[in-house]
């Protein structure tokens, strides 16, 4: 009988111990102090490519924490500790900016590597934390791209355009465009022979100021180069236009152009009219400028010819390029806006045809400028046709020149039957006159481009 209870308790006793056991090792494994997943290393910016001179950032993260991090660089003949830190407040995410190691100026290393060690503060591994090292191969790249302007138009005026040819060589180049102003990015088009770009740029009518137009190169270990590209400015001939909203214009117009873009409509007419021509016109230039540039044809240009552009057959120019237009309801000034383009009225639907082939791009409902149509001629070229009634064409349809595309129309934020004609740089509005002037698109253009490539021949 003694001896059964005794076996009982033995029982009872290893089952209690057995319960203990794994309820320790549950707790272990299930506690967040004993959490097991080593810390998380990365370099933020991606780099595989460094030019010694930015920082490279690093991210170092874990659930737990970090209690000790220590980065160092190594290269063929050089291994230095740029970071070592044993933390006494606990970080679960820590961001560094590493500069690189002072070097022999005459180093010439191709391949270097940064090793990253940390350890969090988790129980795990006897009360050690999980610990992590992570090496990454950086290929050192100091030299900057090279960036050339091989020609350009003599001058460019405010609201018009002009034509870039450049070399850019890097061997790692990451990026390469013309900047405005720093405030407008022109894309570049392979040209002619390899290492070469052309680019149609505009000076936006928006931007009063002329600072400095820039070929910029990037590559991918982040050294740049710019270079100006030389350009004589010429002022903006503008006219003033002063137009009286009314009552009728608003609820029969403006709030119908609202409503078919899909926007609430303000409760009085002053509120109305300013959002249709600020929201509304702001959101319409912005999908022009985005189809512009995301359809625009990039293939490889050799010669580039384009015929002036043509006004609409028997029309009459009833709103040219640079109208200052200032809106007053009531005898109060309520808004303003640039007008950038050419409005021509013919008879009702008149027959509008284009003057030069191309790609359609666009053909949709476009809130202030109605039915529109834009037709890509390539180099960033294209044309915007507005207000359309009846139109001919489809996205994606090739035309000829002389094509008829559409009908002139009332639609969008107009009242009477009238062609805008509107031609873009990448989508933005410039000058039309000057791409229907023969000689300006020879002397600015077309000579430009002929004499770029006698230069680059002769290299």
């Amino acid at each position: 009988m003694k001896r059964n209870k005794s076996n009982s308790l033995v029982k009872f006793l290893t089952i209690i111990v057995l319960v203990g056991i794994v309820g320790v090792v549950g707790f272990i494994y299930l506690s967040p102090q004993f959490e097991q997943n080593k810390p998380e290393i990365k370099i933020t910016d991606k780099k595989e490519f460094w030019n010694l001179k930015d920082s490279l950032n690093i991210n170092i993260s874990d659930e737990s924490g970090i209690k000790y991090y220590k980065i160092t660089y190594k290269d063929d003949k050089n291994k230095t500790v740029l970071k070592e830190k044993i933390l006494k407040d606990i970080k679960k995410d820590i961001n560094l900016k590493i500069k690189a190691p002072k070097l022999d100026m005459f180093f010439k290393g191709k391949n270097v590597s940064i090793i990253v060690e940390a350890v969090d503060k988790s129980k795990w591994n006897f009360f050690e934390g999980n610990s992590i090292k992570k090496e990454f191969k950086i290929k050192i790249d100091k030299q900057a791209p090279i960036a050339n302007v091989i020609g350009n138009s003599f001058a460019i005026r405010r609201g018009g355009s002009a034509v870039v040819v450049v070399q850019v060589k890097d061997k790692n180049l990451k990026d390469a465009y013309i900047s405005f102003n720093n405030k407008e990015r022109f894309e570049l088009i392979p040209f002619y022979k390899k290492d070469y770009y052309i680019a149609l740029i505009a000076w936006p009518i928006t931007i009063s100021n002329f600072d400095r137009v820039n070929l910029v190169a990037t590559d991918k270990a982040n050294n740049k180069t710019f270079t100006k590209v030389p350009l004589y400015i010429r002022k903006l001939r503008q006219k003033d236009e002063n137009i009286k909203i009314s009552d009728s214009f608003v609820n029969n117009i403006s709030k119908n152009v609202l409503l078919k873009s899909g926007l609430e409509v303000p409760d009085n007419i002053k509120d109305i009219f300013i959002k249709e021509n600020r929201t509304l016109r702001k959101m319409n230039t912005d999908i022009i400028k985005e189809v512009s540039r995301k359809f625009m044809n990039k293939d490889k240009i050799d010669n580039f010819y384009i015929k002036p552009f043509k006004r609409l057959s028997g029309s009459k120019t009833v709103a040219g390029y640079g109208d200052r237009r200032h809106y007053y309801y009531n005898g109060e000034k309520i808004d303003d806006a640039w007008h950038c383009g050419l409005d021509w009225a013919s008879i009702k639907h008149a027959t509008i045809k284009v003057s030069n082939k191309g790609k359609v791009i666009f053909n949709d409902y476009l809130g202030i400028y109605g039915h529109a149509i834009i037709i890509d001629h390539k180099l960033g070229l294209q044309t915007l046709y507005a207000h359309t009634s009846k139109n001919n064409v489809s996205v994606g349809e090739e035309l000829k020149a002389n094509s008829a595309i559409a009908n002139t129309g009332s639609t969008g934020a107009v009242f009477g039957d009238h062609l805008h004609f509107g031609v873009l740089i990448q989508g933005i509005e410039v000058n039309p006159l000057e791409w229907m002037d023969r000689n300006w698109i020879r002397t600015r253009i077309t000579e430009v481009i002929n004499e770029a490539k006698k230069v680059i021949d002769s290299k």
